[in-house]
């Protein structure tokens, strides 16, 4: 009782692959372009809130939070740094109100 299955199994066209495989180019660059951009705003930010020396900025997180009481939304960033002029490695929050001020909470080790 063995009988053989012969699945048959087409190949995709060449054109589909080559478009995969652009999509997927574009999307990996996009995605490169876009975590570039934070970083280097967020490092221009950090330059204007006084830490002039700095490097290996990362932005780990994004929030959209709203003050229960008076219902306006901001934005707040979770940010990890190396200041240079302190030799320290800085962790904290940077706070973006709606109207584009910016608040900083970090701490240094």
């Amino acid at each position: 009782m063995s009988q053989q299955n012969n699945i048959e199994v087409r190949k995709l066209p060449k054109k589909t692959v080559i478009i995969i495989v652009i999509m997927s180019v574009i999307c990996f660059l996009g995605f490169l372009f876009i975590m570039f951009t934070k970083n280097l705003k967020m490092e221009e930010v950090l330059h204007d809130l006084g830490h002039k020396n700095i490097t290996n900025v990362k932005v780990i997180n994004k929030l959209s939070v709203e003050d229960k009481e008076t219902k306006v939304k901001s934005t707040v960033y979770k940010v990890m740094f190396l200041d240079k002029d302190l030799n320290k490695e800085c962790i904290g929050f940077v706070h973006r109100s709606n109207h584009g001020k910016y608040n900083e909470d970090f701490d240094c080790k």
